[in-house]
């Protein structure tokens, strides 16, 4: 189905979209089942999405995985997270390559294995003249971290006061080249920010969902990319009619 065909209803379409992806150890722990059963679902999610994203003619969809915080969680759920992440890698990365998706880490790699940080670094190689759509993966990323991460860079190259801009600041981020989201949704009923994208989203539209990230399905993103369409953006100055 081409993106034309599935955004007849919508008047505009983001290009870019981040989503927090939140509620797996709830959905799994109203079902009975372990958290990381969950987190599992929720990684089966993923293929759903990435294909409707596509679909709607989303260029970039970047996906909050593993913040810098949730080191502070079980050893055993952070072990099976890993794990989960290698799976994933070893599953869908033909596949979504053959579908045009260009793969893209922000944050550290650090704490990951030796051998996935290799895997994440070949899916990167793999897929990077990929052009239908960018996945952008925030793994081991904060908000914050990343603000120190771009001023420590700029000190090293011993960056003029006079020269600091917003643009320059934004050529230090882990997400330079990647225009700044135009909708965030976050999954769950939670109505935080979570350090995610902090720099990149002042002027985000944000649209907060009850429904647990493994049920996101393609109808859901479509409702929340309606609800997108329906708002007027005005970046901090008025209305036209003002």
């Amino acid at each position: 189905m081409t993106p034309e065909s599935n955004s007849k209803n919508l008047e505009t379409t983001p290009q870019h979209v981040a989503i927090i992806m939140d509620g797996n150890g709830r959905w799994a722990k109203e079902r009975g089942m372990p958290r990381l059963a969950g987190h599992r679902a929720g990684t089966e999610n993923l293929r759903t999405i990435i294909r409707a994203s596509a679909e709607f003619g989303i260029k970039y969809l970047t996906l909050y995985a593993f913040s810098t915080e949730n080191w502070s969680r079980p050893r055993a759920e952070i072990t099976g997270l890993m794990h989960i992440l290698s799976d994933v890698i070893d599953r869908e990365l033909d596949e979504l390559n053959q579908e045009g998706a260009r793969l893209v880490h922000i944050g550290h790699l650090d704490g990951l294995s030796k051998t996935l940080q290799d895997k994440v670094r070949q899916a990167i190689d793999l897929t990077k003249d990929n052009q239908r759509i960018t996945i952008v993966l925030a793994f081991n990323y904060g908000g914050r971290d990343e603000i120190v991460h771009a001023i420590k860079l700029m000190l090293q190259d011993s960056v003029n006061p006079e020269a600091v801009s917003p643009e320059l600041i934004s050529q230090y981020m882990f997400t330079s080249g990647i225009p700044d989201p135009d909708l965030v949704i976050r999954t769950s009923g939670e109505r935080r920010t979570s350090n995610f994208l902090t720099w990149q989203t002042v002027y985000s539209e944000w649209y907060f969902t009850p429904v647990y990230w493994p049920d996101f399905n393609k109808e859901e993103l479509r409702k929340a990319l309606e609800d997108y369409a329906s708002r007027h953006r005005r970046f901090g100055g008025l209305a036209e009619n003002s």
